[in-house]
């Protein structure tokens, strides 16, 4: 097996244990309320009629996907002084949620995870499109 593909099992298996527990929890619950729909349909079609079709031309676009810890601001002349072993001090917290834009856009948020010495981010919390619209409005 190449090390790719253990990457990939390691992967599949913490995404896996992640399902398991979502779907523990869902069955938990006496009466599981229907899911709100998030995003609404691209056209005015009844389901099945040409609105998979519409969404199989865009699942090829690609995407700028960005997982931000935090944010700072340092003049020019710090900057230059940077070295090897500098640190640069970010306004994100430890401990709080990563922020997960797509094209720049706030998507969601989640927390940091390490499988198998590389990081990922589980999203804790999906951003709806009225949260954005609230956002812009501030």
């Amino acid at each position: 097996m190449s090390e790719d593909q253990g990457e990939l099992d390691d992967w599949a298996a913490a995404m896996g244990e992640q399902a398991a527990a979502d779907s523990a929890a869902t069955a938990s619950t006496a009466s599981a309320a229907k899911p709100a729909q998030i995003f609404g349909s691209l056209g005015g079609d009844a389901p099945g009629s040409g609105t998979v079709q519409g969404f199989e031309m865009i699942m090829d676009i690609p995407v700028h996907l960005t997982v931000e810890l935090g944010r700072t601001r340092i003049s020019i002349r710090n900057l230059l002084q940077l070295a090897h072993g500098s640190v640069v001090e970010l306004d994100g917290l430890a401990g709080e949620p990563m922020d997960v834009l797509v094209n720049g856009t706030l998507i969601a948020q989640g927390e940091v995870v390490v499988v198998n010495e590389k990081f990922g981010i589980r999203l804790t919390d999906i951003i709806t499109p009225q949260e954005r619209m609230k956002k812009i409005h501030r």
